[in-house]
C-alpha cells in the first residue's frame, strides 16, 4: 500500500495560476509518452509515485495519449485507484480534446458534441467524477470559437472540470477565447504553448505578452525540446533515441552538426551553474515568472528526480541570459 511522503511539499515551488486561485507546482509531470501498454505497469507506478512524493501534484494528459489514444488515461486510471485514492484532493489532473481520437466527422476538433462526448469518455477511463482542467487541444479553423468555448463553460456548470484551459491558441485566438468565456462567467484559467530555449514561439509570436495582459496562467510543454535538451544528442543520435527512431515528434534530420554544436555550447554553460543540460533548460522555461509550470516527461524515477532538481537553481545573470541568447540565435 503507497503512502505518500510526509515531507513532500516540503521542496517545490507552487505559482499561482494566473488571477485565480489555483497553484501548480512549478514542475508537472506529462504522461504524453511512457504511459501506454508497451511500458511495464510497475516502471509508470515508480513514476507518478516519486513524482507525488517530490511535490509533483499535477498530472497532465489529453485523450489521444498513448499510444495507444486513450491509454495513458487509462494507466492513470489504475494508478489512481490503486495509489492515490486517499489523495485525490491534493492532486490537479487536467486532460484535452481537438486531435483524432475515433473514426467519423465527430472524433476530433472543437465541436461541442465532440468536446463533450471525448471528457465523458476521459472521466470514465481515469474513474474519476471530475478534472481539474479541460483544455481545448487545438484550435478548429471550422468550428465558431464560440461553440468551443461554450463547451468548456458547459463543462465546468455540469461540474465535470474545475477550470478550463487552451492549448496551441495563438496571440489573437488565445484573447478572442478569453473574451467568450468571461462573457459566459467561466475564465480561461491556463495556455499550454509548445516553448523552450530552441522554440521560442511564444515570445516571438506575443503569446506570452497576451497571458500577461489577460492574467491567464501558462505550462510550458517540450521544454526539452523532445530530449534535445536532456545531453543524448551532444555526440549525435544515440542509437536508441527518438530521433535515431524517426518518430513524428523528432526526426534525424533535424539533429544537424549545428545544432549539436548549439548543445554542447548549452551544456558548458549549464556545467558553469551546477546543472545538467536539462535542468538548465528547465530553468531557463521558468525563469522570471513568467510560465507558471513547466511539463516534464519522464521514462524512470531517476529522470523525473533530475529535472526536479532543477528547481535549485532557476535565477540567471543577465550575462547568462545573453550567452544562451547567442548560442540559440547564433
Amino acid at each position: 500500500m503507497y503512502t505518500a511522503h510526509p515531507d513532500r511539499y516540503a521542496e517545490m515551488p507552487y505559482r499561482r495560476t494566473g488571477r485565480s486561485g489555483l497553484k501548480l507546482p512549478a514542475l508537472s509531470l506529462g504522461l504524453w509518452h511512457n504511459f501506454g501498454p508497451d511500458r511495464p505497469v510497475a516502471t509508470q507506478r515508480a513514476i507518478l509515485r516519486r513524482a507525488f512524493d517530490l511535490g509533483v501534484t499535477h498530472f497532465d494528459l489529453a485523450n489521444n495519449y498513448g499510444p495507444p489514444p486513450g491509454s495513458a488515461e487509462s494507466a492513470l486510471g489504475e494508478a489512481l485507484k490503486a495509489d492515490f485514492a486517499p489523495y485525490r484532493d491534493e492532486l490537479v489532473i487536467s486532460t484535452k480534446a481537438g486531435y483524432l481520437m475515433w473514426p467519423g466527422p465527430y472524433g476530433e476538433w472543437g465541436s461541442r458534441k465532440y468536446l463533450l462526448s471525448s471528457l465523458d469518455q476521459s472521466l470514465s477511463r481515469m474513474g474519476l467524477e471530475y478534472v481539474d482542467i479541460f483544455y481545448s487541444h487545438r484550435p478548429d479553423p471550422e468550428t465558431p470559437l464560440e461553440e468551443t468555448m461554450g463547451a468548456l463553460h458547459t463543462a465546468v456548470r455540469q461540474g465535470k472540470a474545475l477550470y478550463v484551459g487552451v492549448s496551441n491558441y495563438s496571440a489573437e485566438q488565445t484573447r478572442e477565447a478569453a473574451r467568450i468565456l468571461a462573457e459566459l462567467g467561466t475564465p480561461l484559467l491556463i495556455h499550454q504553448p509548445r516553448y523552450s530555449m530552441l522554440d521560442r514561439r511564444p515570445e516571438t509570436g506575443g503569446l506570452l505578452d497576451a497571458l500577461d495582459e489577460l492574467q491567464v496562467g501558462s505550462i510550458a510543454y517540450s521544454p526539452l525540446e523532445q530530449g534535445l535538451l536532456t545531453g543524448r544528442y551532444l555526440n549525435g543520435i544515440p542509437e536508441d533515441s527518438r530521433a535515431a527512431s524517426d518518430s513524428p515528434f523528432l526526426n534525424s534530420d533535424a539533429v544537424t552538426e549545428e545544432l549539436v554544436g548549439k548543445l554542447r555550447a548549452l551544456n558548458e554553460i549549464a556545467g558553469s551553474r551546477g546543472q545538467s543540460l536539462a535542468q538548465l533548460a528547465l530553468a531557463w522555461v521558468l525563469r522570471q515568472g513568467r510560465v507558471t509550470s513547466a511539463l516534464v516527461g519522464a521514462s524512470s524515477p531517476r529522470q523525473l528526480e533530475d529535472s526536479v532538481a532543477a528547481i535549485g537553481n532557476l535565477d540567471f545573470a543577465a550575462d547568462e541570459l545573453a550567452r544562451i541568447d547567442k548560442i540559440v540565435q547564433g
